[in-house]
């Protein structure tokens, strides 16, 4: 499923997703992070778990997605805006 060791804790990279077929990974990256359209991603899956009252663990698996493909200054600046309440998308 993902090129993950638990055992090692060792991330080599996410596995290809069929969404995002093309090199540009830009739309892979916003995706995993936020989870638009798709209800399964990140800060979705937080939102989802924590309202079930549920481990937030099988989210852990997005988390290292887009941390793996975005930029830093990206995600800085959208988890700022989620705390600020500005940011353009919908959790």
């Amino acid at each position: 499923m993902l090129d993950y060791e638990p055992t090692s804790r060792r991330w080599r990279t996410p596995p290809f997703d069929p969404r995002f077929p093309n090199q540009n990974q830009t739309r892979n990256c916003y995706q995993n992070f936020l989870g638009e359209p798709s209800p399964a991603d990140y800060h979705r899956c937080l939102k989802k778990m924590n309202r079930r009252g549920k481990s937030t663990q099988p989210c852990e698996y997005y988390f290292r997605v887009f941390h793996s493909l975005c930029p830093m200054s990206w995600v800085q600046r959208w988890t700022e805006q989620i705390k600020d309440g500005t940011f353009a998308g919908k959790i």
